[in-house]
């Protein structure tokens, strides 16, 4: 009996993460205005220290959400991405994710 309870728990936990989870595409769109500043500028590199900002159009969903997410925890270093990242909530990454996987790169447009 307590297999099924548990079996049963674990399926609501599970599909309430799914549903929390998935992304808004036009919500994305609206929030990616922020990121098009620097990722939709073809070959932009920034100041000292220089990194090459990355297109992001068209990466896969689940890399630019693990990203995002680890700008936000501090694992992954780059002091503007972590201020960006800092603020947004699980849906927020989520949403954008969903707008860049499925948008063109900037070169395209």
């Amino acid at each position: 009996m307590k297999s099924w309870a548990y079996a049963g728990g674990l399926g609501l936990l599970l599909s309430a993460l799914s549903a929390q989870a998935a992304g808004d595409v036009e919500a994305g769109k609206v929030k990616a205005d922020t990121c098009m500043g620097c990722h939709g500028i073809v070959g932009y590199t920034n100041a000292y220290p220089t990194y090459r900002v990355p297109r992001l159009g068209g990466q896969h969903a689940a890399y630019l959400e693990a990203a995002l997410k680890a700008y936000r925890s501090g694992d992954r270093k780059h002091p503007t991405m972590h201020a960006q990242a800092a603020t947004m909530s699980d849906q927020d990454i989520a949403d954008l994710a969903a707008w860049l996987s499925q948008a063109g790169n900037a070169e395209e447009k």
